[in-house]
């Protein structure tokens, strides 16, 4: 009997014990699988496990990253678009968190959770109007003004970033090779300084690069460990939204998280489509060597694919439908960015470099500075790594004035020998090389001198391979 009671007790103990909370020194370690490092002016971070995970994760290691990004475009959109932050959060809580997949809630909750532990009182509304910043204030807001002013929002959407995606006879090796620069705003580039690896607990390995908040890429270059490469140009002058559609930066991920092939990619770009960031994507399968432009409007939709082509993209729309119910784009100026941008484009991916296309080719096309109507070098918004600070006649179709702080902020290349082990090359500042010096240029413009709270100098570092953790 004494055997038997000593043997109930210790059991009893063990029952008790196991229903108590763990101490911290039990508890999961959310940051054991996650790392952060800085580097040549990039910050990569390794992100593993659940989504609440992978977002705490995120939150803890670029909480300060995120704050300062976050007061930054706060005070960038509130001058430009005449909205304060609130708003952007209001419509973040109107249409666009209830329309996130579990996952992605569950990924920006962790954000909030991991900034929280560093005592940065952000929430779930934030990082979602973080993540929609394009779609909201470049076709959400141009919508609302033009409901109440018939006209007005026809010249907003933005014309960001220059790529190519190729292969075929077009590359050295045959096989695809990707590149891509941003194009934005100095004072929002200058936070396109993350090179996030994600290993989801469910889809696909991703290497991208993204702005600290991001669950997604937002100018779009990644590669996953399933092959499949995106990168993208938006539209000049679209104007068309639909605030019932699913967000762009979700399917964005999604396509990144988990297509396996291009028709995958087509399939959850297009489904609940809501216009915003309309894009022309460009997209590799490299088990495939195939390679397509999905030009996405809102109503239209046009796909090319080929496993012998160099695609490109400058801005400019190609399908002639989608041009004429969608945009504003006059395809005939020459004069444009986006069309003297095409013009070099062609001439460079599609003739001088035909057959060469590789890693470094690749960084050349991003870094080129050759204007295409002057037929010579310069610095101004029609060449591929764009300075529209030093351009007198600013870009008439972004409504930007003369010497705008906007141009190429870093650029990317991929091939489809380094996205198998998921590498990319990436160089942060105009991929030329060239700093912007803010003392410099506020002392010539002092009209752009409100930048400076948040905006000094844009330094251009070398170009770095960037590795996925395996």
């Amino acid at each position: 009997m004494r055997k038997l009671l000593i043997a109930f007790n210790a059991f009893v103990i063990i029952l008790y014990s196991c229903s108590q909370p763990q101490n911290k020194e039990e508890k999961k370690d959310r940051l054991a699988k996650a790392s952060r490092e800085n580097k040549n002016g990039w910050i990569y971070v390794h992100l593993e496990g659940l989504p609440s995970d992978i977002g705490y994760q995120h939150g803890y290691l670029l909480a300060n990253d995120i704050d300062t990004n976050i007061q930054s475009l706060a005070y960038y959109l509130d001058h430009e678009t005449h909205r304060n932050w609130q708003f952007y959060r209001q419509a973040a809580r109107n249409f666009l968190w209830d329309k996130l997949d579990r996952e992605y809630k569950d990924e920006i909750n962790g954000i909030v959770e991991g900034l929280h532990a560093k005592n940065l009182e952000y929430d779930s509304l934030d990082i979602t109007a973080l993540n929609a910043q394009e779609e909201l204030a470049y076709y959400y807001v141009p919508m609302l003004d033009n409901i109440a002013k018939p006209g007005s929002a026809m010249n907003k959407a933005p014309g960001n970033c220059s790529a190519f995606i190729a292969t075929g006879s077009y590359t050295k090796d045959g096989k695809i090779v990707m590149g891509h620069n941003n194009w934005t705003s100095y004072l929002v580039g200058q936070h396109w300084n993350v090179i996030a690896d994600i290993v989801p607990d469910k889809g696909h390995h991703i290497l991208m690069d993204c702005m600290p908040g991001y669950i997604h890429s937002g100018d779009d270059f990644a590669i996953s460990d399933n092959g499949i490469l995106i990168t993208e140009t938006t539209i000049t002058q679209f104007y068309l939204f639909d605030s019932t559609g699913i967000p762009e930066f979700e399917r964005a991920r999604k396509v990144s998280q988990y297509a396996n092939s291009i028709d995958d990619a087509i399939k959850i770009f297009t489904a609940g489509n809501n216009g915003g960031y309309a894009n022309d994507w460009l997209i590799g399968d490299t088990k495939a060597n195939e390679v397509a432009k999905l030009e996405l409007g809102l109503k239209d939709y046009r796909v090319w694919r080929s496993r012998d082509t160099a695609m490109i993209g400058s801005n400019f729309p190609s399908d002639p439908k989608l041009i004429r119910e969608e945009t504003t784009f006059n395809v005939n100026d020459p004069t444009t960015s986006p069309n003297a941008r095409k013009k070099r484009m062609e001439q460079l991916v599609g003739v001088d470099l035909k057959g060469k296309l590789d890693a470094e080719a690749g960084k050349k096309v991003e870094e080129d500075h050759v204007d295409a109507l002057q037929n010579k070098n310069a610095n101004n918004r029609c060449v591929i790594c764009g300075h529209i600070d030093e351009d007198p006649k600013g870009c008439s179709e972004w409504d930007l004035k003369p010497y705008y702080p906007m141009g190429a902020v870093q650029g990317k290349v991929t091939t489809a020998a380094l996205a198998a082990n998921m590498q990319l090359w990436a160089r942060r500042g105009h991929p030329c090389g060239q700093d912007f010096i803010g003392e410099k240029f506020y002392k010539l413009h002092p009209e752009y001198s409100w930048m400076s709270k948040y905006l000094m100098n844009m330094t251009a570092y070398p170009w770095t391979l960037f590795s996925a953790k395996k």
